[in-house]
């Protein structure tokens, strides 16, 4: 980095500063008050991967797809805070930071208004929810899951393909729906967008606590009187239909995905042995998470998710229904953020593995509107 980068880096870091001054003086709480919150957050987490993850490489840089959600000096980079040109990474970020105050606290942030997700669909007229749809968005959609299998057997193993991993939290691409097509969508299937939840709750930082990310309970309670404190938001529902088609209409809606979600992987694991003949596991927090099931006993086995036994014989009906599970997995809020949306890309998955093998969808209904 030469001198006049290193300058025009000050000069931001210093404006940066005074901005972060000036918003939290219009704020009731303290400065201090602030950086306890901002400690206790996995943006502050100076032993995350996510901050540490590339510490050991030689040199420790990291790579430009990474630096401008996972280094303050990338984010700056990206948004033309640092006197880069807006919208890209210039180079490699050194490693060594979290996500500072001055990450969102700074001009071309607080200016931000429109955001490009991974399907090329550009979401406008936004406020300060736009930084966190600029990190939560995913890297990848229907575009590249559809990218990879495309002019391909849906049912032949292909050497080409390889399993298509959507990344991590990705909940303003959830809330975003159909919009911006984060989870695979099926063709000439209707899905749900923008979720608004309510006009007084419908963006990021209305709901989540900007600082320390948390959600704040009271805030959900006058509609949803069961809310009493962070427990109790799994088991919000507003309309008794029985989507998982399990006798239990009155369940929290979290409760219908997770059925949803878990009879796909039921589905995906009898497919991966009835027609391919490989037996599949998922294991979470493992890359990359799909592994062979050696002994063919349907669970995880410690021995069974080291590297070299990563699941290599896939179809593209195994890549585009897997991508939907494991989409699943990196949206803890789903519930929230858009159950219309997950109830039905995980309804069509399960349809999609039906053609091949059986699956109970006797009972289960597809979403058509908001839950």
């Amino acid at each position: 980095m030469n001198r006049r980068t290193l300058l025009l880096l000050l000069i931001v870091l210093i404006a940066a500063g005074a901005l972060a001054i000036l918003y939290f003086a219009q704020r009731t709480e303290t400065v201090e008050q602030l950086a306890i919150k901002w400690a206790a957050s996995g943006h502050s987490d100076q032993n995350s991967d996510s901050f540490t993850y590339w510490d050991e490489d030689e040199p420790p840089l990291i790579p430009i797809a990474c630096a401008s959600c996972h280094s303050t000096y990338g984010h700056l980079d990206f948004l033309g805070a640092d006197g880069s040109a807006a919208g890209a990474v210039d180079s490699q970020a050194k490693t060594g930071s979290v996500l500072f105050c001055v990450t969102c606290h700074n001009e071309p942030a607080h200016g931000l208004t429109r955001v490009t997700f991974p399907s090329g669909a550009e979401v406008t007229a936004l406020g300060p929810e736009s930084s966190c749809m600029l990190c939560h968005q995913g890297r990848t959609s229907t575009k590249q899951v559809q990218q990879a299998i495309a002019d391909l057997p849906l049912d032949e193993v292909s050497e080409e393909l390889r399993f298509v991993n959507v990344h991590y939290l990705v909940g303003a691409a959830t809330k975003m729906g159909a919009e911006t097509r984060g989870a695979y969508q099926y063709e000439g299937r209707d899905y749900a967008g923008y979720y608004e939840h309510t006009a007084s709750l419908r963006d990021c930082h209305e709901c989540h606590d900007p600082h320390n990310l948390r959600i704040v309970p009271d805030a959900c309670s006058p509609c949803h009187s069961n809310v009493v404190d962070y427990s109790d938001l799994r088991d919000i529902r507003t309309a008794e239909i029985d989507y998982d088609g399990d006798g239990e209409g009155a369940e929290g809606i979290a409760d219908e995905i997770d059925a949803l979600h878990e009879a796909l992987y039921g589905a995906i694991q009898a497919y991966a042995a009835e027609v391919i003949g490989t037996p599949i596991i998922y294991a979470t927090g493992e890359f990359p998470y799909f592994f062979v099931d050696t002994d063919g006993d349907g669970t995880v086995d410690e021995d069974e998710t080291a590297f070299p036994n990563a699941y290599a014989d896939w179809t593209p009906r195994l890549v585009r229904t897997t991508y939907n599970y494991h989409y699943v997995h990196q949206d803890p809020g789903r519930f929230a953020h858009n159950p219309p949306y997950v109830l039905q890309f995980l309804y069509d998955s399960l349809a999609d593995l039906a053609e091949q093998v059986t699956v109970d969808m006797a009972n289960m209904v597809r979403p058509l509107g908001e839950e």
